[in-house]
């Protein structure tokens, strides 16, 4: 498939919810069976899925297009909670706001999964770097058990030495890594500690944006931790795979996704 999902017009969200103050701040809220009858007041609450769209945190990508992935999820029974938050570009985006934003929105979500019959252990997902934001989301929350990274950037002192979109990393981290040591050690997954969840990394091997080397790496480098420090980390490359695809429902990359969120989900 072309690049167009990052385009086409986005499915409508059962709610649009604000976490924050900031017009940026809010979340789009989707809702699977909102037409059952009421006698199914004891149906158990609905899975849900936190996601956190990518664009290399820059303003000029928003959630929307990540509005059709949500919308396909809660087509199979899955709620959906699609983050937006502030990026590089919006007054308060970029480190350390952006991920402040990420940790609000969670939190949001899991005070209000009561009200809307969520299930509160929910699956954070991410794309691209929505990917890291997930994961390191996953470090800071204990409280999180299931992760999924479609062709995160995950390792982000590699994402500076390629350069990666024109140094977003440096953009987002507010500085190279010798100028903010702290800034990276505290949001590069590869440095974080996730004991308590099982992590699931999808790459396509043709994506051409964020090397799948970024997945593979970063699962090898866990699995080989010694002892109590290595993670329940997993990895699923699609041959031929583009970067988008992996967000795209009508590719046969996203039916790949969808079976492991599904299992997750189960």
């Amino acid at each position: 498939m072309s690049d167009d999902i990052l385009t086409l017009r986005p499915p409508p969200a059962d709610a649009r919810l604000a976490y924050g103050s900031d017009p940026n701040q809010f979340l789009d809220l989707r809702l699977p069976s909102k037409d059952a009858p009421s006698k199914e007041k004891s149906k158990p609450p609905a899975p849900l899925i936190i996601n956190i769209h990518g664009g290399f945190w820059r303003a000029k990508y928003n959630l929307d297009h990540a509005s059709h992935l949500c919308a396909a999820l809660t087509a199979k029974g899955l709620a959906t909670a699609n983050l937006e938050y502030r990026r590089v570009g919006n007054e308060g985006g970029a480190w350390p706001g952006t991920f402040a934003d990420i940790r609000s929105a969670y939190h949001f979500v899991l005070q209000n999964a009561e009200r809307y019959k969520l299930n509160s252990k929910a699956i954070v997902m991410g794309h691209s770097a929505g990917g890291q934001l997930a994961l390191c989301l996953a470090a800071h929350e204990s409280s999180i058990t299931r992760v999924v990274s479609l062709a995160g950037v995950v390792d982000l002192h590699r994402a500076y030495q390629l350069h990666l979109s024109n140094d977003a990393v440096v953009e987002f981290l507010r500085g190279k890594p010798d100028e903010v040591p702290d800034h990276y050690r505290e949001a590069d997954p590869t440095m974080l500690s996730i004991p308590q969840a099982a992590q699931w990394l999808i790459h396509g091997s043709g994506d051409d944006t964020v090397p799948p080397d970024f997945s593979r790496d970063y699962v090898s480098a866990k699995q080989k931790r010694p002892g109590k420090e290595r993670e329940d980390v997993h990895l699923l490359e699609i041959a031929g795979a583009g970067h988008i695809d992996l967000i795209d429902p009508r590719t046969p990359a996203w039916k790949r996704v969808e079976e492991i969120v599904l299992q997750l989900a189960a």
